[in-house]
């Protein structure tokens, strides 16, 4: 039985070979495998649960590299489709002075946006314990309805369904239309991570509890708000809280909040029950931070994933009275 699997955009992320730096200014660019669905499934074998990933990448250098990429990363890469019809998708993300990140994507189209009903694997999803996918597979046709329908699946086979509604503005016609195809997403999820910015573009409102509240629903066991290096926030029908952040040498932040989700469902894969106590949802959260903080260490996002070693050994380093998270 497959632990998760994570469905949507596999591509690769070009990233400047030196920090604080425009797009424009940068010398050269490192080639480094991404996707944020992608991402978690390999934080996820990293830290010792079984993962899958479900998506379509071009038949072209790339996208065999990327599949390469995760099948050695321990990721089962059986329900990845190939296509001749489109080209892997390419991202070129850089963080600049300012500390703000600049994205600009190759999509007209790109293979992952060409990822159709017919190319889910609903037998693979039956098997499985959770379903994750982003917001980013919710964009365009047919990968919007392969991903609803994925969804469908996993629900009526009872898994666990995490979602992220990752904002990228630039892939979406507006910010209407962006604002109304993350929200897609958002009424299916049992588990859903949404940073600070993305909560308050879908709200309006800058207080993250309040904009959190307001978009609670009953279906929802936990809702976590990230902000970057001041940590999360944590809400579930019975209990709210926030956890700091951890101070690390930051060189590239691609990737820190999949590795953040990818602990967080780690967790939630050892003791589905985790969330209905606030103590060990804490340890929980602690754990995640720790993982989304050491992700942004190295360049790139996959490259830079930790795994629970190594997560172990600074949280120690941290404070080594606490307990991390139920061993997989």
């Amino acid at each position: 039985m497959t632990d998760a699997v994570c469905l949507g955009e596999l591509l690769i992320d070009f990233v400047p070979t030196v920090t604080g730096t425009s797009l424009v200014d940068a010398p050269a660019f490192k080639k480094a495998p991404g996707g944020a669905p992608a991402n978690v499934a390999v934080g996820l074998a990293r830290l010792g649960a079984s993962a899958a990933f479900m998506g379509k990448v071009g038949d072209d250098p790339f996208g065999h590299f990327l599949a390469d990429t995760l099948a050695a990363a321990g990721v089962d890469v059986a329900p990845l489709v190939f296509t001749g019809k489109a080209r892997t998708a390419l991202a070129f993300v850089s963080l600049r002075a300012d500390g703000e990140r600049e994205f600009m994507f190759y999509r007209h189209p790109s293979a992952d946006m060409l990822f159709a009903p017919e190319d889910v694997d609903v037998d693979l999803i039956a098997r499985a314990r959770l379903l994750h996918f982003g917001s980013i597979s919710l964009i365009d046709e047919p990968c919007r309805g392969a991903t609803l329908h994925a969804v469908r699946e996993a629900r009526a086979a009872g898994l666990l369904i995490s979602y992220d509604p990752n904002l990228r503005l630039a892939l979406w016609r507006d910010s209407d239309a962006a604002r109304a195809g993350m929200m897609l997403g958002w009424p299916n999820a049992d588990v859903i991570k949404v940073s600070e910015d993305e909560l308050d573009f879908l709200t309006g409102e800058a207080d993250p509890v309040r904009a959190a509240r307001s978009l609670w629903h009953d279906r929802l066991r936990l809702l976590v708000v990230t902000r970057g290096r001041d940590g999360c926030l944590y809400l579930t029908r019975q209990f709210a809280g926030d956890l700091p952040g951890f101070a690390v040498e930051a060189v590239d932040a691609t990737g820190a909040g999949d590795a953040f989700v990818a602990g967080l469902l780690a967790g939630l894969l050892a003791d589905p029950t985790v969330s209905e106590d606030e103590a060990r949802l804490r340890e929980l959260c602690r754990f995640a931070n720790a993982a989304g903080a050491l992700a942004t260490t190295g360049r790139g996002a996959i490259p830079a994933l930790p795994d629970r070693a190594r997560v172990l050994d600074f949280l120690d380093q941290q404070a080594p009275h606490r307990s991390a998270p139920a061993a997989l």
